[in-house]
């Protein structure tokens, strides 16, 4: 549609998650329109983040020096390892505040039609830390999707015969949240997690 650097800018911003062709019109047209020193902002924060950001070689969680902040930290146990799909997870965990042990960030799930098995994951990296003897329990907190439960139920049947205790975070009923908008699925494990009170 348009010529030269800003149709250039505008297929690059395309290209990122979650924008499409109409949102990164918008904001290719807001960075033209933007301050000068914006901008500047804006570019050196894209090449920090290309330079300094790496993955962690304990949890492959993203780091600015070999580990990352939680595998750094000596308050935090290696008996319970949660595995998660992505660095992100690792944020909302941290952000209830519950969680005190360590992370292992899969980067992803098995997705057969996407052409993800369990090689393109970081799971032989787990079973290496599990073979420590070090980790007692094992928490899998992939997505409650048709891929997180796959990855899920795989990792389970590799851990089992290792004696280590795996368990799921539980999932159901959002708080506030309405019986009649709830899936039958969400519903069924709302059921299924069902606790004393």
């Amino acid at each position: 549609m348009y010529e030269g650097a800003i149709q250039d800018l505008i297929d690059e911003l395309g290209r990122l998650p979650g924008v499409g062709p109409k949102s990164a019109q918008r904001i290719a047209f807001h960075v033209l329109s933007a301050d000068p020193a914006d901008v500047n902002r804006l570019a050196t924060a894209l090449r920090k983040v290309k330079e300094l950001v790496r993955f962690c070689t304990t949890c492959f969680n993203v780091a600015e020096s070999e580990q990352c902040r939680v595998c750094r930290d000596p308050r935090r146990t290696s008996e319970v390892l949660c595995v998660v799909e992505e660095p992100k997870d690792v944020v909302a965990i941290e952000r209830t505040g519950e969680f005190r042990g360590r992370y292992h960030v899969l980067g992803g799930a098995i997705n057969p039609l996407e052409g993800v098995g369990p090689d393109n994951l970081r799971i032989r990296e787990l079973l290496l830390r599990l073979g420590t003897g070090e980790v007692h329990e094992l928490i899998l907190a992939t997505d409650p999707n048709t891929e997180g439960e796959a990855t899920a139920t795989y990792l389970a049947l590799m851990v089992k015969p290792m004696g280590i205790k795996v368990t799921r975070l539980a999932s159901g009923l959002p708080v506030g949240g309405d019986l009649e908008y709830a899936d039958e699925i969400t519903l069924g494990r709302a059921f299924e997690g069902r606790r004393a009170v």
